[in-house]
């Protein structure tokens, strides 16, 4: 399926047995067809009991199926999720519309699944946002493409700035320049700062005795 996430539960499913009864689902107007092994693998679940015969008060339509008042939409993948173990999502379709329906299913593997990513997802959202540190280097104009070749480890340039000042170096006269480089700075939820150890490796004639963050 294009677009689609999948994510694969603890236990290993066994294949279907071709002779197994046949039962038939009719969820929020969409039937489905399926085996009793099926819905049985997860043995607490409100589908193994309807196969097992409890008393769960469940109406059946003009065809026999089961009337069950759920969204039929993601009944598709929880009854794959119980065919192959496999949780598979249409990129439009929302994991706590999943999660809702595995809870009334009552399907203890989905679940877990389901609410790990959900906590993944909630701590790469509260991670600190990266802070930008800038630098600026004061260099002459045949340094320039030196500078240039020697920056690395995240470093960037941002701003070039002439400064108009020209110095004689025998008989050529030299411009300098002021440039402006950043990187970025991450933080982590606790609080302590990610940066490579490494320095840039720029060599300008003078370095200007600050950075700053924004």
């Amino acid at each position: 399926m294009k677009g689609a996430v999948g994510l694969r539960c603890g236990w290993d499913p066994s294949p279907i047995d071709a002779q197994a009864k046949w039962v038939r689902l009719n969820v929020g107007g969409t039937v489905f067809l399926t085996t009793r092994q099926t819905l049985c693998r997860e043995q607490k679940s409100f589908l193994c009991r309807l196969c097992q015969g409890e008393e769960l008060q469940l109406d059946r339509d003009e065809t026999g199926a089961y009337l069950i008042d759920r969204d039929p939409t993601y009944f598709g993948p929880i009854l794959n999720f119980l065919r192959h173990g496999k949780l598979v999502l249409d990129k439009d379709m929302a994991e706590e519309g999943i999660l809702e329906e595995a809870e009334f299913y009552n399907i203890g593997p989905l679940i877990r699944i389901i609410k790990d990513r959900l906590e993944e997802k909630d701590y790469t959202v509260t991670q600190v946002p990266p802070k930008h540190v800038y630098r600026v280097l004061q260099c002459q104009e045949e340094e320039l493409t030196q500078m240039v070749s020697t920056m690395s480890d995240g470093w960037r340039f941002e701003q070039l700035v002439n400064i108009g000042s020209c110095y004689s170096y025998g008989n050529e006269d030299q411009t300098e320049f002021l440039c402006v480089v950043s990187k970025e700075l991450y933080n982590s939820p606790s609080g302590v700062s990610s940066e490579p150890s490494h320095k840039a490796k720029v060599r300008p004639t003078s370095l200007y005795p600050f950075s700053y963050c924004l």
